[in-house]
């Protein structure tokens, strides 16, 4: 069983290597700026003590106020796990940093994000739909969608 970071641990070594980048954090978690996301997931694979080398998932949650993509990190070499989240505000045009220059396996759990709840990632290099074809209408996991 892996050992997980707790949010204090990981937002004190997060705050010291990426200043102004921490929102908040709880037990299990730590919510960082959008625009820092890029920087703060680089920080976290290359950092030799924390070493999350590896992305396990990238999923997103509606809570109509706002998106909030989640970011479930493993470090193989140390058996530990860390969970990062980032809130994204409006409905329309919803842009994050893509983080598939830090992890390649981000490819296609970016576009299977941008296709069923519409959160574009600037920098991913095929950003286009994966389950749905090209032209459908709306994502069809956002609450609003098709008056859901």
């Amino acid at each position: 069983m892996s050992i997980p970071v707790t949010g204090d641990q990981a937002a004190v070594k997060i705050r010291q290597n990426v200043p102004d980048s921490v929102v908040t954090f709880d037990d299990t978690n730590v919510w960082i700026k959008c625009e820092k996301l890029l920087d703060v997931c680089s920080y976290l694979r290359n950092d030799a003590e924390l070493d999350m080398q590896f992305m396990n998932s990238i999923s997103a949650v509606d809570y109509i106020e706002y998106f909030e993509l989640v970011y479930h990190l493993r470090s193989l070499r140390n058996n530990t796990t860390l969970i990062i989240k980032t809130k994204c505000f409006g409905r329309e045009n919803i842009t994050v940093p893509s983080v598939t220059s830090v992890w390649r396996g981000a490819e296609l759990q970016e576009r299977e994000v941008w296709d069923l709840m519409g959160i574009s990632f600037s920098g991913h290099p095929n950003m286009r739909r994966i389950l749905t074809w090209e032209g459908f209408p709306g994502h069809p996991l956002q609450k609003t969608h098709l008056g859901g």
